[in-house]
């Protein structure tokens, strides 16, 4: 059986598809209840976390922050007792939907929305709810999901492929500094700022973390948070702390580094 009073999130910004998606789902789903429909990616994270639904229909194309940003910030966020709630993209776009199906992501709906396929993802996320007693084994499933899913060219929005960096340039008032990036332990994203830092010293920079990172090496510079790039080489060690949450600690620094459940998955013995 399926929860008795399931609820959904829908993140659309074009109100008339949002509501064609509202009455498709009444008629699929009756006893789905809607908590909220938004019409921005920032916003959709924001209620998905203040409502805890159940089921999230996320437009792929968002104002603000893409619905996969939205999603893997979600994902980063979510806390850890409870179960994810269910994915399910929407996209008018074609290219989108079959990049999609072909990495075996989440279930997605092309815009607008007909019953007859909407019942298919509607008896896929029944079936999902009423297994929710295996829910640590379906969590990673869709973590793992949406990891693969982030990786996909153009739909994260990365920045056109471009030469391995080797230097940074980082200005502080009127001087530049010139930082190896072999020189570099990790990156932290920081208001309109990415911190740089080395074993002795912190830089800020404009460049975009997520520009930043297509033009790092990703086997030298491991993703572990949203906002974070850590050299694997500097790892030291990962920690769980009480809650459950993993921490690095990095050779030559004294702070310890956050990893989101999205990333930490590569953090598993040998």
């Amino acid at each position: 059986m399926t929860l008795p009073h399931p609820r959904a999130l829908i993140a659309e910004d074009e109100p008339l598809l949002a509501d064609a998606l509202r009455r498709e789902l009444a008629r699929a789903w009756p006893e789905l209840a809607i908590a909220a429909t938004v019409g921005d990616g920032l916003s959709a994270t924001r209620e998905a976390l203040a409502l805890r639904p159940n089921v999230l229909f996320f437009d792929i194309r968002l104002p603000c922050q893409s619905g996969l940003e939205a999603a893997a910030e979600l994902m980063d966020a979510w806390p850890g007792e409870q179960p994810l709630p269910l994915l399910v993209f929407t996209t008018a776009y074609d290219q989108y939907a079959v990049q999609a199906f072909e990495a075996q992501a989440m279930d997605y709906l092309l815009k607008p929305v007909h019953g007859a396929r909407l019942q298919k993802t509607v008896q896929k996320l029944q079936q999902t709810l009423a297994a929710r007693a295996q829910a640590a084994i379906v969590d990673e499933a869709a973590l793992d999901r949406l990891r693969r899913l982030l990786a996909l060219p153009g739909l994260a929005g990365a920045a056109a492929a471009r030469p391995p960096l080797t230097v940074l340039q980082a200005g502080s008032g009127a001087t530049v500094h010139l930082v190896p990036v072999a020189e570099v332990l990790y990156f932290e994203a920081a208001d309109k700022y990415v911190r740089v830092l080395t074993e002795t010293h912190e830089y800020l920079i404009r460049t975009p973390l997520k520009e930043l990172a297509a033009q790092l090496d990703p086997e030298q510079f491991w993703q572990v948070h949203r906002g974070t790039l850590v050299r694997a080489a500097a790892i030291a060690s990962a920690e769980r702390d009480e809650a459950g949450r993993l921490h690095l600690q990095l050779r030559g620094r004294p702070e310890r580094i956050a990893v989101s459940r999205l990333y930490a998955s590569r953090f598993k013995a040998m």
